[in-house]
Protein backbone atom coordinates (compact mmCIF):
# COMPACT_ATOMS: atom_id res chain seq x y z
CA UNK A 1 0.00 0.00 0.00
CA UNK A 2 1.27 3.55 -1.19
CA UNK A 3 1.71 6.60 0.29
CA UNK A 4 -2.12 7.88 -1.35
CA UNK A 5 -3.30 4.73 -0.56
CA UNK A 6 -2.61 4.90 2.76
CA UNK A 7 -3.70 8.47 3.18
CA UNK A 8 -6.39 7.80 1.25
CA UNK A 9 -7.85 5.07 3.52
CA UNK A 10 -7.57 6.70 6.49
CA UNK A 11 -9.80 9.64 4.73
CA UNK A 12 -12.39 6.47 4.80
CA UNK A 13 -12.30 5.72 8.52
CA UNK A 14 -15.79 6.68 9.58
CA UNK A 15 -16.10 10.00 11.38
CA UNK A 16 -17.51 9.13 14.67
CA UNK A 17 -14.41 6.78 15.24
CA UNK A 18 -12.08 9.90 14.08
CA UNK A 19 -13.64 11.81 16.31
CA UNK A 20 -12.95 9.85 19.64
CA UNK A 21 -10.32 12.14 20.67
CA UNK A 22 -8.48 15.34 20.13
CA UNK A 23 -5.77 13.94 17.29
CA UNK A 24 -8.65 11.61 15.75
CA UNK A 25 -10.91 14.50 14.87
CA UNK A 26 -7.82 16.79 13.86
CA UNK A 27 -5.94 13.97 11.76
CA UNK A 28 -9.12 13.94 9.83
CA UNK A 29 -9.41 17.19 9.17
CA UNK A 30 -5.61 17.17 7.98
CA UNK A 31 -6.17 14.87 5.54
CA UNK A 32 -9.55 16.50 4.16
CA UNK A 33 -6.41 19.53 3.37
CA UNK A 34 -3.62 17.79 2.03
CA UNK A 35 -2.81 17.57 -1.93
CA UNK A 36 -1.91 13.71 -2.38
CA UNK A 37 -0.58 14.14 -5.21
CA UNK A 38 1.93 16.58 -4.08
CA UNK A 39 2.96 14.92 -1.14
CA UNK A 40 3.23 11.55 -2.55
CA UNK A 41 6.33 13.86 -5.17
CA UNK A 42 8.21 15.11 -1.72
CA UNK A 43 10.63 13.35 0.50
CA UNK A 44 9.99 11.45 4.19
CA UNK A 45 11.47 14.38 5.98
CA UNK A 46 9.75 17.12 3.54
CA UNK A 47 6.43 14.92 3.71
CA UNK A 48 6.18 15.46 7.50
CA UNK A 49 7.50 19.55 7.25
CA UNK A 50 4.72 19.96 5.11
CA UNK A 51 2.01 18.53 7.46
CA UNK A 52 3.10 20.12 10.32
CA UNK A 53 2.23 23.24 8.34
CA UNK A 54 -0.65 22.55 7.54
CA UNK A 55 -1.58 20.92 10.95
CA UNK A 56 -0.51 24.41 12.73
CA UNK A 57 -2.56 26.49 10.18
CA UNK A 58 -5.69 24.17 10.90
CA UNK A 59 -5.06 24.95 14.88
CA UNK A 60 -4.65 28.76 14.32
CA UNK A 61 -7.62 29.14 12.30
CA UNK A 62 -10.12 25.98 14.37
CA UNK A 63 -8.41 25.21 17.44
CA UNK A 64 -8.51 25.38 21.08
CA UNK A 65 -6.20 27.72 23.22
CA UNK A 66 -2.92 25.84 24.19
CA UNK A 67 0.76 26.72 25.08
CA UNK A 68 3.50 26.20 22.93
CA UNK A 69 4.40 23.48 23.89
CA UNK A 70 1.41 21.92 24.01
CA UNK A 71 0.55 23.02 20.81
CA UNK A 72 4.00 21.51 19.76
CA UNK A 73 3.21 17.84 21.53
CA UNK A 74 -0.50 18.08 19.63
CA UNK A 75 0.88 19.22 16.05
CA UNK A 76 3.51 15.85 16.26
CA UNK A 77 0.69 13.25 17.74
CA UNK A 78 -1.66 14.53 14.52
CA UNK A 79 1.37 13.84 12.43
CA UNK A 80 2.34 11.30 13.83
CA UNK A 81 -0.81 9.86 13.44
CA UNK A 82 -1.69 10.65 9.78
CA UNK A 83 1.79 9.29 8.70
CA UNK A 84 4.27 7.89 11.02
CA UNK A 85 3.32 4.89 13.40
CA UNK A 86 1.60 6.91 16.09
CA UNK A 87 1.64 6.56 19.51
CA UNK A 88 4.79 4.19 19.08
CA UNK A 89 6.48 7.12 16.80
CA UNK A 90 8.50 8.83 19.91
CA UNK A 91 9.36 4.74 21.10
CA UNK A 92 10.67 3.84 17.42
CA UNK A 93 12.68 7.61 17.44
CA UNK A 94 14.53 7.01 21.40
CA UNK A 95 17.43 5.19 20.46
CA UNK A 96 18.07 4.07 23.92
CA UNK A 97 14.89 1.23 23.13
CA UNK A 98 15.95 -1.52 21.78
CA UNK A 99 12.83 -3.84 21.59
CA UNK A 100 8.94 -2.66 21.68
CA UNK A 101 6.14 -4.59 22.32
CA UNK A 102 2.70 -4.31 22.02
CA UNK A 103 -0.05 -6.68 23.91
CA UNK A 104 -3.10 -5.54 22.18
CA UNK A 105 -4.20 -1.59 22.55
CA UNK A 106 -4.35 -0.94 25.51
CA UNK A 107 -0.96 -2.19 26.82
CA UNK A 108 3.07 -0.96 24.97
CA UNK A 109 5.70 -2.19 26.52
CA UNK A 110 9.55 -1.74 25.87
CA UNK A 111 13.50 -2.96 26.50
CA UNK A 112 15.80 -0.35 28.15
CA UNK A 113 19.28 -1.26 28.98
CA UNK A 114 18.10 -5.01 29.21
CA UNK A 115 14.92 -4.15 31.28
CA UNK A 116 11.32 -4.44 30.68
CA UNK A 117 9.17 -1.50 31.51
CA UNK A 118 5.35 -0.42 30.51
CA UNK A 119 4.89 2.70 29.11
CA UNK A 120 2.26 5.82 29.55
CA UNK A 121 0.70 5.15 26.01
CA UNK A 122 -1.66 3.07 24.25
CA UNK A 123 -4.00 2.90 21.24
CA UNK A 124 -7.40 4.47 21.43
CA UNK A 125 -8.86 1.01 20.56
CA UNK A 126 -8.43 -2.05 18.33
CA UNK A 127 -8.78 -0.46 15.01
CA UNK A 128 -6.40 2.15 15.62
CA UNK A 129 -3.72 -0.64 15.99
CA UNK A 130 -4.89 -2.54 13.34
CA UNK A 131 -4.23 0.74 11.09
CA UNK A 132 -0.52 0.99 12.51
CA UNK A 133 -0.20 -2.85 11.96
CA UNK A 134 -1.62 -2.47 8.22
CA UNK A 135 0.85 0.54 7.80
CA UNK A 136 4.30 -1.51 8.83
CA UNK A 137 3.40 -4.72 7.11
CA UNK A 138 2.91 -3.08 4.11
CA UNK A 139 5.94 -1.23 3.87
CA UNK A 140 7.35 -4.38 3.38
CA UNK A 141 4.41 -5.71 0.74
CA UNK A 142 3.11 -7.95 3.34
CA UNK A 143 -0.60 -8.39 4.67
CA UNK A 144 -1.89 -9.44 7.67
CA UNK A 145 -5.57 -10.95 8.34
CA UNK A 146 -7.44 -14.25 9.50
CA UNK A 147 -5.91 -16.17 6.67
CA UNK A 148 -2.24 -14.93 7.50
CA UNK A 149 -2.39 -14.36 10.93
CA UNK A 150 1.62 -14.21 11.61
CA UNK A 151 4.00 -12.13 9.70
CA UNK A 152 8.17 -12.31 10.58
CA UNK A 153 9.70 -8.99 8.13
CA UNK A 154 12.62 -6.84 8.38
CA UNK A 155 11.64 -2.89 7.60
CA UNK A 156 13.80 -0.72 5.45
CA UNK A 157 15.13 0.83 8.08
CA UNK A 158 16.48 -1.87 9.80
CA UNK A 159 14.13 -3.47 13.07
CA UNK A 160 12.32 -6.82 12.43
CA UNK A 161 9.00 -6.70 13.08
CA UNK A 162 6.42 -9.68 14.37
CA UNK A 163 2.75 -9.48 14.10
CA UNK A 164 0.37 -12.04 15.47
CA UNK A 165 -3.32 -11.35 15.47
CA UNK A 166 -6.38 -13.53 16.72
CA UNK A 167 -7.54 -16.37 16.12
CA UNK A 168 -4.60 -16.91 17.15
CA UNK A 169 -3.55 -13.58 19.23
CA UNK A 170 -6.01 -14.61 22.07
CA UNK A 171 -5.28 -10.81 24.13
CA UNK A 172 -5.48 -8.91 20.64
CA UNK A 173 -2.89 -8.17 18.24
CA UNK A 174 0.37 -8.43 19.12
CA UNK A 175 2.93 -6.64 17.59
CA UNK A 176 6.98 -6.54 18.69
CA UNK A 177 9.41 -4.61 17.04
CA UNK A 178 12.87 -5.47 17.80
CA UNK A 179 15.59 -2.56 17.04
CA UNK A 180 19.27 -3.88 16.12
CA UNK A 181 21.82 -2.96 18.32
CA UNK A 182 24.88 -0.78 17.14
CA UNK A 183 27.68 -2.61 16.58
CA UNK A 184 30.32 -2.57 19.28
CA UNK A 185 33.92 -3.70 19.27
CA UNK A 186 35.23 -6.22 21.76
CA UNK A 187 37.03 -3.10 23.37
CA UNK A 188 33.95 -1.42 24.32
CA UNK A 189 32.08 -5.19 25.79
CA UNK A 190 34.87 -4.88 28.08
CA UNK A 191 34.56 -1.29 28.94
CA UNK A 192 30.82 -1.68 29.56
CA UNK A 193 31.90 -4.86 31.56
CA UNK A 194 30.32 -8.11 29.74
CA UNK A 195 33.88 -9.79 29.68
CA UNK A 196 37.32 -8.85 31.05
CA UNK A 197 40.51 -8.06 29.13
CA UNK A 198 42.20 -11.52 29.17
CA UNK A 199 39.39 -13.05 27.70
CA UNK A 200 38.76 -10.77 25.11
CA UNK A 201 42.23 -11.27 23.65
CA UNK A 202 41.74 -15.43 23.93
CA UNK A 203 38.72 -14.72 21.67
CA UNK A 204 40.62 -12.56 19.37
CA UNK A 205 43.45 -15.47 18.96
CA UNK A 206 40.72 -17.81 18.43
CA UNK A 207 39.43 -16.20 15.68
CA UNK A 208 42.81 -15.54 14.29
CA UNK A 209 43.94 -19.14 14.45
CA UNK A 210 40.75 -19.96 12.56
CA UNK A 211 38.78 -22.07 15.13
CA UNK A 212 35.41 -23.06 15.09
CA UNK A 213 32.91 -21.54 17.46
CA UNK A 214 29.32 -21.57 18.98
CA UNK A 215 28.18 -18.52 20.44
CA UNK A 216 25.72 -19.47 22.84
CA UNK A 217 22.73 -18.18 25.33
CA UNK A 218 19.22 -17.66 25.71
CA UNK A 219 16.96 -15.14 24.24
CA UNK A 220 18.42 -11.61 24.42
CA UNK A 221 21.67 -12.10 25.45
CA UNK A 222 23.45 -10.58 23.33
CA UNK A 223 25.09 -13.17 20.96
CA UNK A 224 24.65 -11.45 18.05
CA UNK A 225 26.46 -8.57 19.81
CA UNK A 226 29.46 -10.67 20.37
CA UNK A 227 29.70 -12.92 17.28
CA UNK A 228 29.76 -9.30 15.32
CA UNK A 229 32.39 -7.96 17.84
CA UNK A 230 34.91 -10.70 17.32
CA UNK A 231 34.21 -10.91 13.51
CA UNK A 232 36.47 -7.99 14.01
CA UNK A 233 39.51 -10.16 14.45
CA UNK A 234 38.76 -11.90 11.29
CA UNK A 235 41.44 -10.81 8.51
CA UNK A 236 40.47 -8.29 5.46
CA UNK A 237 41.84 -10.67 2.91
CA UNK A 238 39.57 -13.88 3.39
CA UNK A 239 35.67 -13.93 2.07
CA UNK A 240 33.40 -14.11 4.47
CA UNK A 241 29.46 -15.18 4.01
CA UNK A 242 27.11 -14.40 6.70
CA UNK A 243 23.72 -16.07 6.99
CA UNK A 244 20.64 -14.96 9.41
CA UNK A 245 17.32 -14.77 9.42
CA UNK A 246 17.05 -11.43 9.58
CA UNK A 247 20.02 -9.95 8.27
CA UNK A 248 21.59 -7.97 11.49
CA UNK A 249 25.62 -8.54 11.31
CA UNK A 250 27.70 -5.59 10.70
CA UNK A 251 31.12 -6.53 9.79
CA UNK A 252 33.42 -4.15 8.33
CA UNK A 253 35.58 -6.44 6.11
CA UNK A 254 35.73 -5.33 2.33
CA UNK A 255 34.79 -8.87 1.21
CA UNK A 256 31.97 -9.67 3.08
CA UNK A 257 28.71 -11.57 1.64
CA UNK A 258 25.23 -11.24 3.38
CA UNK A 259 22.48 -13.91 2.80
CA UNK A 260 19.03 -13.95 4.10
CA UNK A 261 16.15 -16.41 4.61
CA UNK A 262 12.96 -15.52 3.33
CA UNK A 263 9.63 -16.93 4.90
CA UNK A 264 7.11 -18.53 2.39
CA UNK A 265 4.62 -15.90 0.87
CA UNK A 266 0.90 -15.97 0.96
CA UNK A 267 0.57 -18.42 -1.28
CA UNK A 268 2.96 -20.46 1.08
CA UNK A 269 5.62 -20.75 -1.26
CA UNK A 270 8.72 -19.34 -2.00
CA UNK A 271 10.31 -19.70 1.32
CA UNK A 272 14.10 -20.01 1.35
CA UNK A 273 15.43 -21.68 4.69
CA UNK A 274 18.70 -21.26 6.74
CA UNK A 275 19.85 -24.42 5.41
CA UNK A 276 19.49 -23.61 1.74
CA UNK A 277 21.81 -20.80 2.23
CA UNK A 278 24.24 -22.97 4.32
CA UNK A 279 24.41 -25.37 1.36
CA UNK A 280 24.42 -22.32 -1.51
CA UNK A 281 27.49 -20.69 0.52
CA UNK A 282 29.41 -23.90 0.19
CA UNK A 283 29.37 -23.35 -3.68
CA UNK A 284 30.76 -19.92 -2.99
CA UNK A 285 34.59 -20.38 -1.90
CA UNK A 286 33.98 -18.80 1.56
CA UNK A 287 36.84 -18.56 3.74
CA UNK A 288 34.69 -18.84 6.95
CA UNK A 289 31.09 -18.85 7.20
CA UNK A 290 28.90 -17.18 10.04
CA UNK A 291 25.23 -18.25 10.60
CA UNK A 292 23.54 -15.98 12.34
CA UNK A 293 21.82 -19.02 14.25
CA UNK A 294 21.31 -22.44 13.85
CA UNK A 295 17.97 -24.27 15.41
CA UNK A 296 17.73 -27.44 12.87
CA UNK A 297 18.81 -29.29 10.32
CA UNK A 298 21.34 -26.82 8.63
CA UNK A 299 23.28 -27.37 11.62
CA UNK A 300 24.29 -30.91 10.13
CA UNK A 301 25.32 -29.05 6.70
CA UNK A 302 27.29 -26.34 9.16
CA UNK A 303 29.37 -29.12 11.02
CA UNK A 304 30.02 -30.52 7.82
CA UNK A 305 31.45 -27.33 5.92
CA UNK A 306 33.41 -26.82 9.63
CA UNK A 307 35.36 -30.42 8.56
CA UNK A 308 35.96 -29.83 5.22
CA UNK A 309 37.85 -27.10 5.10
CA UNK A 310 35.35 -23.74 6.27
CA UNK A 311 37.57 -23.41 9.59
CA UNK A 312 37.30 -20.44 11.47
CA UNK A 313 33.40 -20.32 11.17
CA UNK A 314 31.24 -19.29 13.82
CA UNK A 315 27.14 -19.50 15.04
CA UNK A 316 25.18 -19.16 17.22
CA UNK A 317 22.85 -21.54 19.61
CA UNK A 318 19.78 -21.05 21.71
CA UNK A 319 20.92 -23.05 24.90
CA UNK A 320 21.18 -22.22 28.75
CA UNK A 321 24.54 -23.92 28.96
CA UNK A 322 27.75 -24.86 27.29
CA UNK A 323 26.64 -28.37 28.43
CA UNK A 324 23.51 -28.19 26.82
CA UNK A 325 24.82 -26.53 23.55
CA UNK A 326 27.18 -29.17 22.74
CA UNK A 327 24.20 -31.69 23.32
CA UNK A 328 22.04 -29.62 21.44
CA UNK A 329 23.91 -29.70 18.56
CA UNK A 330 23.89 -33.28 18.15
CA UNK A 331 20.01 -32.84 18.19
CA UNK A 332 19.69 -30.41 16.00
CA UNK A 333 22.25 -32.32 13.19
CA UNK A 334 19.93 -35.42 14.07
CA UNK A 335 16.60 -33.54 12.18
CA UNK A 336 18.25 -33.31 9.02
CA UNK A 337 16.45 -35.66 6.57
CA UNK A 338 19.47 -38.16 6.35
CA UNK A 339 19.74 -40.92 8.41
CA UNK A 340 22.68 -40.15 10.48
CA UNK A 341 23.68 -42.87 13.47
CA UNK A 342 24.19 -40.73 16.52
CA UNK A 343 27.96 -41.83 17.20
CA UNK A 344 28.85 -40.30 14.11
CA UNK A 345 26.64 -37.07 14.71
CA UNK A 346 28.63 -37.25 18.02
CA UNK A 347 32.29 -37.52 15.94
CA UNK A 348 30.90 -34.62 13.39
CA UNK A 349 30.43 -32.63 16.61
CA UNK A 350 33.58 -33.44 18.31
CA UNK A 351 35.56 -32.80 15.23
CA UNK A 352 34.06 -29.77 14.31
CA UNK A 353 33.39 -27.64 17.50
CA UNK A 354 36.64 -25.77 19.16
CA UNK A 355 35.22 -23.27 21.68
CA UNK A 356 31.84 -22.66 22.99
CA UNK A 357 30.94 -19.37 24.36
CA UNK A 358 28.39 -18.69 26.71
CA UNK A 359 26.48 -16.04 27.33
CA UNK A 360 24.14 -14.52 30.07
CA UNK A 361 21.81 -11.75 30.82
CA UNK A 362 21.94 -10.94 34.33
CA UNK A 363 19.14 -9.96 37.44
CA UNK A 364 20.35 -6.28 36.42
CA UNK A 365 19.67 -6.62 32.80
CA UNK A 366 23.60 -6.88 31.48
CA UNK A 367 24.59 -8.97 29.28
CA UNK A 368 28.21 -11.36 29.93
CA UNK A 369 30.11 -13.93 28.95
CA UNK A 370 29.68 -16.45 31.35
CA UNK A 371 32.19 -18.99 30.23
CA UNK A 372 34.10 -19.89 27.73
CA UNK A 373 34.43 -23.68 27.25
CA UNK A 374 37.10 -26.16 25.11
CA UNK A 375 35.45 -28.91 23.71
CA UNK A 376 38.11 -31.72 24.88
CA UNK A 377 36.60 -34.69 23.29
CA UNK A 378 37.62 -36.44 20.32
CA UNK A 379 36.15 -38.85 17.87
CA UNK A 380 33.49 -40.71 19.58
CA UNK A 381 34.03 -40.43 22.84
CA UNK A 382 31.45 -38.80 25.09
CA UNK A 383 31.39 -34.95 25.22
CA UNK A 384 34.03 -33.57 27.56
CA UNK A 385 34.17 -29.82 28.19
CA UNK A 386 36.95 -27.82 29.51
CA UNK A 387 36.39 -24.55 31.08
CA UNK A 388 38.78 -21.54 30.23
CA UNK A 389 37.54 -19.02 31.35
CA UNK A 390 34.57 -18.12 33.53
CA UNK A 391 32.52 -15.40 35.68
CA UNK A 392 31.96 -16.36 39.64
CA UNK A 393 28.94 -13.81 40.39
CA UNK A 394 28.34 -12.91 44.48
CA UNK A 395 25.03 -13.16 45.82
CA UNK A 396 22.61 -10.68 44.56
CA UNK A 397 21.16 -7.61 46.93
CA UNK A 398 18.35 -5.96 47.01
CA UNK A 399 19.49 -3.34 44.39
CA UNK A 400 19.21 -6.38 41.41
CA UNK A 401 22.76 -5.17 40.51
CA UNK A 402 25.13 -8.16 39.90
CA UNK A 403 28.58 -8.08 40.96
CA UNK A 404 31.47 -11.10 40.86
CA UNK A 405 34.81 -11.62 38.97
CA UNK A 406 36.62 -13.30 35.94
CA UNK A 407 38.33 -16.69 36.70
CA UNK A 408 40.67 -18.24 33.83
CA UNK A 409 42.34 -21.54 34.07
CA UNK A 410 45.17 -22.99 31.12
CA UNK A 411 43.91 -23.84 28.05
CA UNK A 412 43.57 -27.64 27.02
CA UNK A 413 47.43 -29.24 25.81
CA UNK A 414 45.42 -29.91 22.49
CA UNK A 415 43.93 -26.16 21.74
CA UNK A 416 46.70 -24.59 23.21
CA UNK A 417 49.34 -26.23 20.83
CA UNK A 418 46.65 -25.48 18.04
CA UNK A 419 47.53 -21.43 18.90
CA UNK A 420 51.13 -22.18 18.90
CA UNK A 421 51.30 -23.40 15.75
CA UNK A 422 48.94 -20.73 14.30
CA UNK A 423 51.43 -18.02 15.65
CA UNK A 424 48.81 -16.96 18.82
CA UNK A 425 50.71 -16.00 21.70
CA UNK A 426 48.36 -16.74 24.76
CA UNK A 427 47.62 -14.32 28.01
CA UNK A 428 49.46 -15.11 30.77
CA UNK A 429 46.36 -15.94 32.78
CA UNK A 430 45.41 -19.36 30.44
CA UNK A 431 49.16 -20.71 31.26
CA UNK A 432 49.59 -20.80 34.44
CA UNK A 433 49.15 -24.11 35.75
CA UNK A 434 49.09 -24.90 40.05
CA UNK A 435 46.66 -26.89 41.41
CA UNK A 436 44.59 -23.88 42.35
CA UNK A 437 43.84 -23.23 38.38
CA UNK A 438 43.55 -26.77 36.99
CA UNK A 439 41.42 -26.98 34.20
CA UNK A 440 37.63 -27.82 35.18
CA UNK A 441 37.37 -30.63 32.71
CA UNK A 442 33.58 -32.62 33.05
CA UNK A 443 31.32 -34.42 31.01
CA UNK A 444 27.96 -32.96 28.87
CA UNK A 445 25.84 -35.87 28.44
Amino acid sequence: MGLKDRIAFDRSESLSHSEKNVVGLYRRKLLEEVDLNELATLSNTQRRARLERVVGHILTREGPVLTTTERSSLIRQIVDESLGLGVLEPLINDETITEIMVNGPAEIWIERDGRLEKVNARFTDEHQLYLTIDRIVSAVNRRVDESSPMVDARLPSGERVNVIIPPLALSGPTLTIRRFPRAYSLKELVDNGSLDEPTAELLGSFVRARLNLIVSGGASTGKTTLLNAISEFIPEGERIVTIEDSAELQLRQPHVISLESRPMNVEGKGEVTIRDLVRNSLRMRPDRILVGEVRGAETLDMLQAMNTGHEGSIATLHANSTEDAIVRLGTLASMSDLNVPYEALRDQVNSAIDVIVQLVRGADGKRRVFEVAAVASERRETFRLATVARFDSDPIGADRVVTGRFRHFPLPDPLAHRLMLAGQTLPEDFTKRTDLSRTPEREAS
